[in-house]
């Protein structure tokens, strides 16, 4: 993180436009239970969108549903989401719905699903770990959805996730597969959210068998992780976001997501030596 205020987050922001990079901004926070805070989140959001439209930043912003009241009210929670989308839509803006945990897949999906004909400016994360994905995105793609593959973060049942790095990349990599003829199309925006290394090797040398050149494939990686090989993507032609984190809300957000998956304690010791 490069602070927890938002002008933290726009100062790295003009950092990165400036290196070609796209912006995804998220406000840290999750299961909000007192509706005002609901709204609150919402005006900071709409907040956030008018100042990096008065700064020309070409920002995204990527948020969790029960940060709008989804743990309260559905209903309530479609109200909020929309203000956002509506003003996201006339400034030119892309709001992205963030997954959470296997208790929140169906009914995130079913919200995205009522959402996108009235947003396409929206997309929706999908998680390679969890068995359910290759169907759910299937069944999905009569909508041309825009979808963001993540690998997944929290803790999870054995019934529920492939449990092996090696299983969950290779879901990944069937996924990035199946998604391949929808980006040949053009319909929708798929990203590739991963700082494998390998694991974009192989799906950048794969995409190429359905006549995909590297700028037509958008990886989102976090900030602070593995720069130099974000630049070096972006001078292969690919398309790079960089997601942005801010906010009071990092300490419970951090020590959980490294508690929850062990492999992510080694994952960020590997990255503070790397550099």
């Amino acid at each position: 993180m490069p602070g927890e205020d938002i002008s933290d987050a726009i100062s790295a922001a003009h950092t990165f436009t400036r290196r070609k990079m796209g912006v995804i901004l998220t406000h840290l926070g999750e299961n909000i239970s007192v509706p005002s805070e609901a709204d609150a989140v919402t005006s900071h959001y709409l907040g956030v969108l008018d100042r990096v439209q008065r700064e020309e930043i070409p920002a995204e912003i990527s948020l969790k549903l029960t940060q709008l009241g989804f743990d309260l009210s559905t209903e309530d929670t479609s109200r909020r989401f929309s203000a956002i989308a509506a003003r996201a839509a006339e400034l030119g803006g892309f709001i992205w719905i963030d997954m959470e945990d296997s208790s929140y897949t169906k009914k995130t999906i079913d919200f995205y699903r009522r959402i996108l004909p009235s947003y396409k400016n929206t997309g929706l994360c999908l998680q390679a770990y969890l068995y359910r994905t290759a169907d759910d995105m299937n069944e999905l793609m009569n909508l041309k959805p825009n979808l963001r593959i993540v690998k997944g973060a929290y803790r999870e049942d054995a019934n529920t996730v492939f449990r092996k790095k090696s299983e969950v990349d290779a879901n990944y990599f069937e996924l990035a597969r199946i998604l391949f003829p929808q980006i040949q199309r053009g319909e929708g925006r798929i990203i590739f959210a991963t700082h494998d290394e390998k694991l974009i090797g192989k799906i950048l040398g794969a995409a190429t068998e359905y006549g995909l050149t590297a700028d037509k494939l958008e990886f989102n990686m976090l900030y602070g992780i593995r720069p130099s090989m974000q630049i070096r993507m972006v001078e292969q032609g690919c398309r790079v976001g960089v997601l942005i984190s801010y906010g009071s809300a990092w300490f419970p957000w951090y020590m959980r997501r490294l508690a929850e998956r062990p492999a992510n304690l080694w994952f960020v010791l590997k990255n503070m030596f790397r550099r």
